[in-house]
């Protein structure tokens, strides 16, 4: 297990949650994932975020995830655990907590619009009760609220507070809280896949990617790289995935990376209503897409 302080460096697939045909969670496929992606040698997992589908799991079931992929892997695991009410999100943080989780990923307040003040006081309830560290996710496009910049170098003042994942598109913002969090034991992860490598360019020092559940290793060649200051590597190996990374958000996250996933290691494309399988154009063209990459599709 890495020390504190590098934790939250390098790369981590947001994991889907794999469904049974009757709907229910397929924990032996779910935890199969887990260990294929332990194998291709990322630095942790993070079950029952956004791509997990958390939004359409009850909490027992959110917990459960969580506990298949802690007894799967021996990396560290990082358990979306958030809510749009902070006493919600500081039960299901402790649930997690007790199913082994090694940090917390906690979605912004969605849908309630909270002013900075009352933002603040969400993430500070949960830090000051929750003894893991925990990663602050901004997502406005799902969440109606983006988190300013000022909330983030405040919040990042709290031990606890380790991380922060950044999927709100404003390359500025995230340059301006690397630069004023740099004394700070505080981790700057890329959340969106588009933008990983503009986000290390800044000073990012990871990813929570839906990509690397369906080709782990090509991102990382990207995260390693820039890590090692060698930026003309990792600009190769973002283009060489430039098309891959287009495909996976054709359509609403996750369902285009279950339909990969279905072609590559026979993963039930299903996806919990409202949520709707492919459409018949994207898959066509994911499938012909992934055989270009030779990336192991299932006939």
């Amino acid at each position: 297990m890495p020390t504190d302080s590098q934790l939250l460096h390098g790369v981590f697939p947001a994991m889907v949650t794999p469904f049974a045909e009757d709907g229910s969670i397929d924990h032996e496929a779910l935890a199969d994932e887990a260990r294929r992606l332990e194998k291709a040698d990322v630095d942790g997992l993070v079950p029952a975020g956004s791509t997990g589908e958390s939004a359409t799991l009850s909490h027992d079931e959110h917990v459960e995830v969580v506990e298949t992929v802690t007894d799967a892997v021996d990396v560290p695991v990082i358990a979306g655990s958030g809510s749009n009410n902070t006493e919600e999100a500081l039960s299901l943080s402790r649930r997690c907590a007790d199913a082994g989780a090694d940090a917390l990923l906690l979605i912004s307040p969605y849908y309630n619009k909270p002013e900075p003040e009352g933002m603040e006081a969400h993430y500070r309830r949960i830090a000051d009760q929750i003894d893991l560290p925990q990663v602050v996710y901004n997502v406005p496009s799902r969440t109606g609220r983006s988190i300013d910049v000022d909330t983030a170098v405040s919040l990042a003042s709290h031990e606890n507070i380790r991380g922060y994942k950044a999927a709100g598109g404003d390359l500025s913002a995230i340059s301006e809280l690397v630069e004023r969090t740099d004394e700070e034991a505080f981790a700057v992860l890329s959340g969106d896949d588009p933008l990983t490598l503009p986000v290390m360019s800044v000073g990012g020092v990871g990813a929570i990617s839906v990509v690397a559940n369906v080709a782990p290793l090509r991102v990382a060649e990207i995260v390693r790289a820039a890590l090692e200051n060698d930026f003309a590597a990792a600009r190769r190996a973002h283009h060489e995935l430039g098309p891959l990374t287009r495909a996976l958000f054709a359509e609403t996250n996750p369902i285009p990376v279950k339909e990969a996933l279905h072609y590559t290691e026979g993963v039930s494309p299903q996806v919990r209503p409202p949520l709707s399988r492919l459409s018949r154009e994207h898959r066509r063209d994911l499938e012909s897409l992934l055989s270009e990459l030779e990336l192991g599709v299932r006939r």
